[in-house]
C-alpha cells in the first residue's frame, strides 16, 4: 500500500506541474511542450530531483515513470497519426525520402568527424554519428498540432521523413553492430533485418486496410463499455509491439503507422474523442516530464563541456542542413525546407534507444553514454522553440489537451 500511496503523490505533483507549466508556457507564446519539458528538468536529478525525496523514497518510481513516459509517447504518436491524411502524405513522398535519406547520412558524417579530435576511436566516432542519426518527430508532432499545421505540407512531409529515418538509421545501426561485434551472419544478418522491416510494414498496411476496420466497427456495435475506446487502444499497442519485436523498427513507427490506419475509418471521429482524453489528460505529460527527470546535468565533467556544446551544434546544424537540402531538392521552398529541417532535429527515445543499444553492445563507454543523453534533452528543448519561431503567423498555440491538428 505505501508503494501505490508513493506513487499516487508523484504521480498527482508531476501531471499538475506539467500541466501548469504547459499553461505558463502557452502564455508566454512557445508550445506547451517547452514549458513541460523544462519543469521536468527542474524536478529531475539536476535541481530538485523529486524521486529521491524521502516521502517517495521507495526507488521504485524512477522505472515506474519510465515504463509509463514510454507509454504516454506510443499514444502520442498514434494519434498523430490519426490527424495525417495518408493520401496527402504519400504524395509528399519524393521530399520525404530525399529528407529522411540525408537526414540519416549527413549526422553520421559530420557526427564522426566532429568526435574524432576529441580523441574518440574511428569505432566510437561511428557511434557517436550514429547516435546522431536518429530522430524523433513526437515532440514536433506534438508542437505542430499545437500550432495547427501538422496536417500542412510540411508536417506531412515530416511524418513521412521520420519513418523513412526511423528505418534507415535502425539498418544502419544493425550493420554496424554486426560488423563491430563480430556478430554470426554478417552479410544475411543484415538481409534478414531488411526483410523482417519489409514484412512487418507490409503484413501491418494489409492488415490496417482489410481487417482492423471491420473488427472495430464489430467491436463498437458490442454492448460494450467503450468497447471502441478499448480495441483501439488494443491495435496501437499491438502495432507498437509488433514494429520493434517482430519489424526491428521502432515502436513509436509500429504506433504511428496503426493511427494513420485506423485514421482511413469511419469512426476517426469516435475515436479521436475517446483517445485525447486519454492521451493528453496525464500520459503525455508524464512523457514530456521524465525526459528531464532521467538527466542529471551536473553529472557532467567540466572536461566534456566543449564536447557536448559541440556535440549538440552537430546534433542540430546536421539535421536542418542534411533533411533540409533533401527537403529543398525535392521540390519544398526554402522555408518549407527549413522547417522540416528543424523538425527532424529532436532526438528523443529513438536517440536513447540507439545509445542503449551500442552501450549494451560495449561499443561506448559512460563518458559518451552521458553525452549522448544530454545532446538528446537539448534537442529536445530546443526543437519546439526553434519550430514556434519559424511559424511566427500560426497563432497562439492550442492547449495542449485539445490540438487541432488542422490548418
Amino acid at each position: 500500500m505505501e508503494l501505490l500511496l508513493q506513487f499516487t503523490l508523484a504521480l498527482a505533483i508531476v501531471v499538475a506541474a506539467a500541466k501548469a507549466a504547459g499553461y505558463l508556457s502557452g502564455r508566454l507564446g512557445q508550445p506547451a511542450v517547452l514549458g513541460e519539458l523544462l519543469i521536468g528538468l527542474i524536478l529531475g536529478p539536476t535541481l530538485l530531483d523529486l524521486l529521491s525525496w524521502p516521502i517517495l523514497g521507495s526507488g521504485h518510481l524512477a522505472e515506474t515513470f519510465h515504463q509509463l513516459s514510454h507509454l504516454g509517447v506510443l499514444l502520442l504518436m498514434f494519434v498523430a497519426g490519426l490527424e495525417v491524411d495518408l493520401k496527402a502524405m504519400l504524395q509528399t513522398g519524393r521530399p520525404a525520402v530525399l529528407a529522411g535519406s540525408l537526414g540519416v547520412v549527413t549526422p553520421v558524417l559530420l557526427g564522426g568527424l566532429v568526435a574524432l579530435p576529441f580523441g574518440f576511436s574511428l569505432q566510437e566516432s561511428i557511434a557517436i554519428g550514429l547516435i546522431l542519426a536518429a530522430t524523433s518527430v513526437s515532440i514536433s508532432a506534438q508542437t505542430l498540432m499545437e500550432l495547427g499545421v501538422l496536417r500542412s505540407r510540411v508536417g506531412l512531409a515530416l511524418l513521412g521523413a521520420a519513418v523513412v529515418d526511423d528505418i534507415l538509421a535502425i539498418l544502419l545501426l544493425s550493420i554496424f553492430l554486426a560488423v563491430a561485434t563480430g556478430a554470426a551472419g554478417g552479410a544475411m544478418a543484415v538481409v534478414w533485418v531488411l526483410v523482417r522491416m519489409v514484412a512487418f510494414l507490409g503484413l501491418a498496411s494489409a492488415l490496417g486496410a482489410l481487417v482492423i476496420p471491420r473488427l472495430l466497427a464489430f467491436v463498437g456495435r458490442l454492448p460494450i463499455s467503450e468497447g471502441l475506446l478499448a480495441a483501439t487502444f488494443v491495435v496501437a499497442l499491438l502495432y507498437s509491439w509488433a514494429a520493434e519485436a517482430l519489424g526491428g523498427v521502432a515502436a513509436i513507427t509500429g504506433a504511428f503507422l496503426a493511427g494513420v490506419l485506423i485514421g482511413r475509418s469511419p469512426l476517426r471521429r469516435a475515436i479521436e474523442e475517446g483517445m485525447h482524453p486519454l492521451t493528453y489528460a496525464w500520459l503525455v505529460p508524464v512523457f514530456f516530464v521524465s525526459i528531464g527527470l532521467g538527466v542529471d546535468a551536473t553529472a557532467m565533467k567540466v572536461s566534456d563541456v566543449w564536447l557536448e556544446l559541440a556535440i549538440i551544434a552537430v546534433a542540430l546544424l546536421s539535421k536542418v542542413l542534411g533533411a533540409g537540402l533533401g527537403a529543398r531538392l525535392g521540390g519544398m521552398a526554402n522555408k518549407d525546407a527549413l522547417r522540416l529541417g528543424v523538425g527532424m532535429a529532436s532526438r528523443g527515445e529513438v536517440g536513447l534507444i540507439v545509445a542503449a543499444a551500442e552501450s549494451e553492445a560495449g561499443l561506448i563507454g559512460d563518458r559518451i553514454f552521458a553525452v549522448a543523453v544530454l545532446m538528446i534533452l537539448a534537442t529536445t528543448i530546443l526543437t519546439p522553440l526553434l519550430l514556434r519561431t519559424l511559424y511566427p503567423k500560426a497563432g497562439k498555440p492550442a492547449p495542449a489537451a485539445a490540438p487541432t491538428g488542422r490548418e
